[in-house]
């Protein structure tokens, strides 16, 4: 008896069988081209119209659903906001980094590295924080500058994105990273050594953004914009660095409803 699949779907290769479907065996080689086709309809109805497949959780990488939230930057306080041709120089300026890395990355890759220099494994996140900012303030037990220190110990005070690190970054790393810094700055203040490796990250973020670099640089900004809120002072030493980074999201990377609109 036919099934209701072979009634409603044609035959797209019609062959006469002479031989029962009891004289067959699937679990051997096919004798001639008849019984190989006969073969596959016969698996074919032996499978279950409906397959429920069985799905190990732990084993399905993280944020794999992307929520780009739309939500705009809080307004920048009166007397904070950058004005619009600050704007454009820095956009200038960031594009003229950007272009001035793709030129010479593969130069810059060639570059040996210091033996000090051991770059974390990228799906190791306390490590990417380690060697970014540093194990004083990935620790919380200071965020002084790498300058202060009287000898410049870089596991203290993190690496600086030099052109001969991140110029090793692919773009899957550039990503893994920028969210992991991201996602700590989520919940801790800015720290210089962060704002130069968020800016050297954007820097190597290429265009046209994947929708996870979309979600995680709106994400940026509108922390930077409520940090900024929080200044008491337009003298405060983080400003410019986030005024900086959310014009870089809203002018360079064209999120436009995040953008500082000057009084």
């Amino acid at each position: 008896m036919k099934s209701d699949v072979e009634e409603l779907m044609p035959r797209l290769l019609p062959v006469e069988f002479g031989a029962s479907a009891e004289d067959l065996n699937l679990n051997g080689p096919p004798r001639n081209p008849q019984e190989y086709l006969r073969q596959v309809q016969l698996e074919a109805s032996l499978c279950p119209e409906v397959v429920v497949a069985q799905i190990d959780p732990k084993k399905l990488k993280k944020k794999q659903t992307v929520n780009a939230s739309v939500a705009g930057c809080q307004a920048a306080p009166m007397g904070f906001c950058p004005s619009l041709s600050w704007q454009q120089q820095q956009v200038s300026n960031f594009s003229d980094v950007r272009q001035s890395i793709t030129k010479n990355r593969q130069h810059w890759s060639r570059q040996t590295l210091d033996d000090n220099v051991l770059m974390p494994k990228l799906t190791d996140e306390e490590g990417w924080k380690r060697f970014c900012l540093g194990e004083k303030v990935y620790l919380g037990t200071s965020s002084c500058d790498a300058e202060s220190e009287p000898a410049l110990d870089y596991n203290k005070v993190g690496f600086p994105p030099f052109l001969t690190i991140v110029s090793r970054l692919n773009q899957s790393t550039v990503l893994m990273v920028l969210e992991i810094l991201i996602s700590w700055f989520e919940e801790r203040t800015f720290v210089p050594q962060l704002g130069r490796w968020l800016y050297a990250l954007l820097a190597c973020l290429e265009k046209p953004l994947l929708p996870e670099a979309h979600s995680s640089i709106r994400q940026l900004a509108r922390r930077c914009a409520q940090l900024r809120s929080a200044l008491e002072s337009q003298e405060d030493e983080k400003l410019p660095a986030l005024n900086l980074l959310i014009c870089l999201v809203a002018r360079y990377f064209e999120q436009n409803d995040l953008a500082d609109q000057p009084e």
